[in-house]
């Protein structure tokens, strides 16, 4: 493998930075050039609404900059990605399209679930240690510019991941004309953070304590930069030094904070913010040990670009957090686990065996994996109308490293499962899913129907499934002793969109042991 250049461009609400990394054929990457630029998109987008004339000006000469640095370096790849200023702002697509048209370079806005996960990511790419924190319960908080995305990790599993309206540059806008002196802000921002976490832990935390809180943006490494060793990548720090740092900053004046931390006064502004989210945070998890990698956006948009095109290799599996968080939400709704089980193992037997079929690949298997963790959601709030309250709870509840059309297709699998399947000019009047999203649709919508009437009744009567494929027959064989005349009555009842779907015809065959 030749050596791979690659230049990550993240635009955020404060500051829009490019970094370039090398690839190298050891399958390492490092990084060897960072730019950032001060940009305060974010008091745009959070107090008007979208991001004014003059700010998009010195957006498009900074892209305009990094675009030269990127062909200096004659990068193979890059990628630009916007986040929480571009989502919030009511001009975007007006915005991104002149941007573009500026510059010529395209610009992904990442949606809350995809932007946390990228950040997620940066701080995995530090293998060994990442895995050695989140083996004991540990949370990663990622604080952004109007919302904080909270993670809880145990055991190596991801429990949940929930966001909190709560940013830096946000409540700095919203409670700055209110306060007296800064004990007065400090006051209110805690006070507005705790009842925020109190639910939080009421609902997702319950009895786990935290032992390791690891913290994403807010600056905080400005703060507790004397902590910092030599070739360690991750700042540790217990809470105890924390407080002491806190307590430093929260006794300077403005200028005083500008001169001892470096910082201009506009990134000064929302680091106090942050170290009070951070304590607060400390506290209300119980956190012993403050973790702070030196990592941003742009990390993780190279570590995703490099396990996509195999230049790096990584031991843990993020695949597995998405299916972790679908399982701790499937749970939470009181869904059934055997149920989900069994539809688990026969629909992915029938999806593999259908590949030249349906044509599609691993990203589709894990989204049919989810469809069937979460096709039940619904009967928590309604036994009646399970298919709309499903798909409500899907579209409400963010999934970490899915994006929100990702989750849209999840949630119309699932509502379809049991509702009248709705063809494509009828369902563009409600949705924004192109032609190839609404065909993957129907095709998982067809796979999880049949499967879901092989476990009809709930009781698992189906064992030691097999699929064959031959021609146009998908024959499913199945061992039971039991009547199954309700399971074969709802399959082909069923199967006739399945063939409508895959010119396939599928065939139930029951096998009773001796």
């Amino acid at each position: 493998m030749a050596v791979k250049m690659f230049a990550a461009v993240s635009i955020g609400s404060t500051v829009t930075e490019m970094k370039i990394y090398e690839f190298s054929p050891r399958r390492t990457m490092k990084e060897i050039e960072w730019i950032s630029r001060r940009l305060n998109l974010g008091v745009d987008a959070y107090t008007m609404g979208r991001i004014g004339r003059d700010n998009i000006e010195e957006l498009c000469t900074v892209l305009c900059d990094f675009r030269r640095i990127m062909d200096g370096y004659r990068v193979d790849a890059y990628k630009v990605c916007a986040t929480s200023a571009f989502r919030e702002s009511r001009n975007m697509l007006i915005m991104r399209d002149y941007i573009e048209k500026q510059t010529g370079l395209k610009i992904d806005v990442l949606s809350n679930s995809e932007q946390r996960f990228l950040d997620y990511k940066s701080i995995a790419s530090v293998t060994a240690e990442f895995e050695s924190i989140i083996q004991n319960p540990a949370a990663i908080v990622d604080i952004g510019g109007n919302s904080m995305q909270i993670s809880l990790f145990d055991k190596d599993k991801l429990i949940t991941t929930q966001n909190i309206r709560v940013g830096n540059v946000s409540t700095r806008e919203r409670l700055a004309p209110l306060q007296k002196n800064s004990e007065h802000f400090e006051k209110m921002v805690t006070e507005l953070l705790n009842h925020e976490l109190a639910g939080f832990a009421k609902l997702y935390q319950k009895d786990r304590q935290i032992k390791n809180l690891i913290v994403v943006g807010g600056n905080l490494k400005e703060l507790l930069h004397k902590y910092e060793k030599e070739n360690e990548k991750i700042t540790a720090v217990s809470r105890t030094d924390f407080q002491t740092a806190y307590d430093r900053l929260l006794n300077m004046r403005p200028e005083e904070i500008v001169e001892n931390f470096d910082l201009s006064v506009e990134m000064m502004s929302v680091l106090a913010p942050s170290a009070i989210f951070c304590r607060c945070l400390m506290e209300n998890l119980g956190a012993d040990t403050l973790w702070l990698p030196g990592f941003s956006l742009s990390d993780g948009l190279a570590y995703d670009y490099a396990l996509k095109n195999h230049l790096i290799q990584s031991t843990h599996s993020f695949e597995e957090d998405i299916i972790a968080a679908a399982r701790s939400m499937s749970k939470r709704y009181k869904c059934s686990q055997a149920h989900i089980k069994n539809l688990e193992e026969i629909a992915l037997k029938v999806f593999d065996k259908m590949k030249k079929i349906h044509g599609m690949g691993k990203r589709e298997r894990l989204l049919l994996q989810i469809s069937i963790i979460l096709h039940n959601c619904g009967k928590f709030i309604s036994l009646e109308d399970v298919s709309e309250c499903a798909y409500n709870i899907i579209m409400a509840t963010e999934i970490i490293g899915l994006s929100h059309a990702e989750r849209e297709m999840i949630a119309y699998t699932v509502k379809y499962n049991t509702s009248p399947f709705v063809y494509y000019d009828e369902l563009t009047v409600r949705t924004d899913l192109g032609r190839e999203q609404y065909l993957i649709v129907s095709k998982l919508t067809a796979i999880l129907r049949i499967v879901n009437a092989l476990d009809r009744t709930h009781r698992q009567k189906c064992k030691n499934v097999s699929v064959s494929l031959k021609e146009h027959e998908l024959k499913i064989s199945v061992d039971s002793q039991e009547d199954l005349s309700l399971e074969i009555g709802t399959f082909y009842e069923k199967a006739e969109f399945f063939e409508e779907v895959f010119n396939v015809h599928p065939v139930f065959k029951q096998k009773k042991q001796l």
